[in-house]
């Protein structure tokens, strides 16, 4: 199948009709049906499929277990209304890219794995990269087994629904001791490419990030009854620290983002007891990122006590400075590059992002590919990579498998 036709095919998987978006979010029908998506692909290749305990998704050519295995691919999740292209476009440009080698008659020195990473993005149970960081032993099984949804539906529930074994779960180091190397394609999640004028760059490091919930908790009371004066309202706070957030980022050249909100009792003409909100924070340095946190919750803390308001933070999540193996992304620049100056012809981009390649890049030489996206939307229906660049980036891809796996 061609990329334009396995494109087609996925695209209405999980899109929900009055948005745009794409609502794949894990252990749901959606996902069942991206995952029966990816089984089919894989199996009519000829590859041998494998799902692994943390329900990974795997596509061998060649043997398995043979070691030094060259593996590439992305996810298929999204987050709430999330493009199409974040994710699906490393996966389908995987199936792509082995085509074109097999039409290349290239010939296999090492073992080749695809892969679906599960639950990349997190929208269901608020962790980013539960596959991953299960595989890597990054999230033990007894942490995972405390993820809860929105509707109090734990993981493993989720997991057993969707047929599933979560006793099974944990760190896979036998697994990892078997690649050799990891390439993920994904596309741009801004527009340095664009501005550049180039279709594909290589990832240099991913930034420092992190989740942080601040619950604002204050008393709730009868909106049109209750003196100003005499008010608890916890909204108040959480509005000022969404500007204070702002605020700080701008100072430290960094991105700090309140994009989700809970709110109790939620009523029209009641004063919230309770605002819960969720920071996501980024910065290109360890310094400057605890700059903004730290500064965010200072000014937190303190509109928290003018208003006569309990805050309580939580660092939900956390993820290091992520250093791309060096060896390996000068060798895809090489292999990109066609032997010339490689700083020259294949842009180097560092990104604000995280990506399973930097949760497996403790354990494995990871490298990451991008393609480029005009708008530099991502997250949003708006989200677009024009189909030649899309081909471009197959034909990046297929270069650099060729490389590293048919030495």
């Amino acid at each position: 199948m061609t990329f334009h036709s396995m494109w087609t095919q996925l695209l209405p998987i999980g899109r929900d009709r009055a948005s745009g978006g794409y609502r794949r979010f894990a252990w749901t029908g959606a996902d069942a049906e991206c995952r029966a998506w990816f089984r089919e692909q894989a199996e009519s290749r000829g590859l041998a499929y494998e799902l692994d305990r943390n329900g990974n998704q795997w596509a061998w050519l060649g043997d398995p277990t043979a070691g030094d295995a060259v593996v590439t691919g992305s996810h298929l999740d999204s987050v709430p209304d999330g493009g199409a292209y974040d994710g699906p476009l490393g996966v389908v440009s995987s199936f792509a890219a082995l085509d074109e080698l097999r039409a290349r008659n290239a010939r296999f020195t090492k073992p080749v794995a695809l892969v679906n990473f599960g639950d990349e993005e997190g929208a269901r149970f608020g962790l980013a990269c539960v596959g991953s960081r299960l595989t890597a032993g990054h999230l033990t099984v007894e942490q995972a087994h405390r993820l809860t949804d929105g509707d109090g539906v734990t993981l493993p529930r989720a997991m057993e629904a969707a047929g599933y074994d979560p006793e099974a779960i944990g760190a896979d180091p036998e697994r990892l001791a078997r690649i050799g190397a990891f390439v993920e394609l994904h596309v741009e999640q801004g527009r340095a490419l664009d501005l550049s004028g180039d279709r594909v760059g290589l990832a240099s490091a991913i930034w420092p990030h992190g989740r942080w919930r601040f619950d604002f908790r204050g008393q709730a009371n009868h909106a049109g009854t209750t003196r100003l004066a005499d008010r608890r309202d916890p909204m108040l706070s959480y509005a000022e620290t969404v500007l204070a957030a702002r605020r700080e980022a701008e100072i430290a050249g960094a991105v700090a983002t309140f994009g989700k909100i809970a709110v109790e009792p939620n009523g029209v003409n009641a004063i919230p007891s309770l605002v819960r909100g969720w920071l996501d924070s980024r910065a290109a340095d360890q310094d400057s990122l605890d700059t903004v946190v730290n500064g965010v919750e200072k000014a937190a803390r303190e509109y928290a006590t003018a208003h006569g308001v309990d805050l309580d933070v939580v660092r939900e999540s956390f993820t290091p400075v992520v250093e791309f193996d060096h060896a390996l992304r000068d060798e895809l620049a090489r292999i990109l590059g066609k032997d010339t100056e490689p700083e020259l012809t294949v842009p180097v981009l560092g990104t604000g992002a995280g990506h399973d390649a930097g949760i497996l890049s403790g354990s494995i030489p990871t490298a990451m590919l991008f393609v480029r996206n005009p708008t530099g939307v991502s997250h949003s229906p708006a989200e677009f990579a024009a189909e030649d660049d899309c081909v471009a980036g197959v034909t990046a891809l297929a270069d650099v498998l060729e490389g590293l796996a048919c030495r």
